[in-house]
């Protein structure tokens, strides 16, 4: 599963590596594309990763254009993530690009081996969430 993985995440960085993105950036994009202007916490909290690493990730695409960084209107403690017009060219194409990953992923598989497989990724992914590895 890991080969397969990091087949995936190489082929996708490939396609999109006209766009200023770096390894690790496209969730940031996808997560911000489906709800733009997340405090940098909530952004921390839904990728489960600590704040300053966000940040360090944010700085980067903040230089890059992808992204821009402001005070929340109600209360100024609060930084708010927003993705410019080049950041939401660059979230399409991370789209379009885990689109056609996908597509090759899965060629030459039967529509029930689709939903064979996602039904023993779905019992992993609960094994592992139930799982307290003290047990």
């Amino acid at each position: 599963m890991r080969h397969v993985l990091k087949n995936h995440r190489s082929h996708v960085d490939r396609l999109i590596r006209d766009y200023d993105v770096y390894p690790g950036q496209p969730p940031l994009l996808l997560r911000l594309s489906d709800t733009d202007g997340l405090s940098q916490r909530e952004l921390a909290d839904s990728k489960g990763v600590k704040p300053a690493t966000l940040t360090v990730m944010l700085q980067r695409m903040e230089k890059t254009g992808l992204i821009r960084r402001a005070a929340d209107e109600k209360d100024q403690r609060v930084t708010r993530v927003y993705l410019t017009e080049k950041g939401r060219g660059a979230s399409e194409a991370v789209k379009q690009a885990m689109e056609e990953v996908e597509a090759r992923c899965f060629e030459g598989f039967l529509p029930e081996e689709k939903l064979l497989l996602r039904r023993f990724l779905l019992q992993m992914k609960d094994n592992l969430t139930t799982w307290t590895p003290e047990d």
